[in-house]
């Protein structure tokens, strides 16, 4: 599967408490489950008024049907080409 990042605009989520974000969590899982194999949530992060969230996806469209059907906005998807992290500047 692929990786893509879904930027996602929520007015005052980063004011959200624990349990308002468990019950989107909850959501998002529901919806993953009814959308099978194709689709998994990896993480998310928190801002003040929308989340960057990380997901493996056989493409684009199957993350745009689970934004339509949980109700949580896909501002933009982006695919990841490569990531880098703090070991990257070692020789292979």
């Amino acid at each position: 599967m692929r990786r893509f990042i879904i930027e996602r605009d929520i007015p005052k989520v980063g004011t959200f408490e624990r349990d308002q974000l468990r019950q989107a969590a909850a959501k998002s899982n529901e919806v993953l489950r009814q959308l099978g194999p194709d689709i998994q949530w990896q993480e998310s992060f928190v801002a003040a008024d929308k989340t960057f969230c990380v997901y493996l996806a056989k493409d684009e469209s199957v993350i745009r049907k689970h934004a339509e059907i949980s109700g949580f906005p896909a501002t933009k998807i982006t695919e990841v080409a490569k990531t880098i992290d703090p070991t990257t500047e070692r020789p292979a």
